[in-house]
């Protein structure tokens, strides 16, 4: 008795989250992946609207308002990137739209399409 055996030993259990971590994939050259897709993303410029493409994106601009269903392309960080969802706010003093979550300035957008509100229809009765 005097020889302490392995089943002796107690060792705590290690919880969920950190037993889960062991199991995780490693990531030798951490940042590597993001770095080379940054690499490959090809830049653009941001293009000026001509005065008819600013003439239409403001009187789109002035028909829309709250809880209407947008879709805008707009210029973020070097490309052009488009986006639909429920506007969720606009400040016509400040220039800003806001989408869902994503707050635009009105000088970034470069096209702006109201689009119709789906509603859910009711099925079809079988006879």
């Amino acid at each position: 008795m005097g020889r302490a055996g392995k089943r002796d030993r107690v060792r705590p259990k290690m919880d969920r989250a950190d037993r889960a971590k062991q199991f995780m994939p490693f990531d030798a050259l951490k940042g590597f992946q993001e770095a080379l897709r940054e690499k490959e993303r090809v830049r653009v410029p941001k293009r000026i609207l001509s005065e008819e493409e600013r003439e239409e994106l403001n009187r789109e601009l002035s028909r829309i308002g709250k809880m209407d269903m947008v879709e805008a392309e707009y210029f973020q960080d070097g490309e052009y990137v488009s986006v639909k969802g429920m506007v969720s706010g606009i400040n016509r003093q400040e220039g800003w739209l806001r989408i869902v979550n994503m707050q635009i300035r009105f000088e970034d957008i470069a096209r702006l399409t109201p689009l119709p509100i789906q509603t859910a229809s009711a099925p079809a009765s079988q006879f």
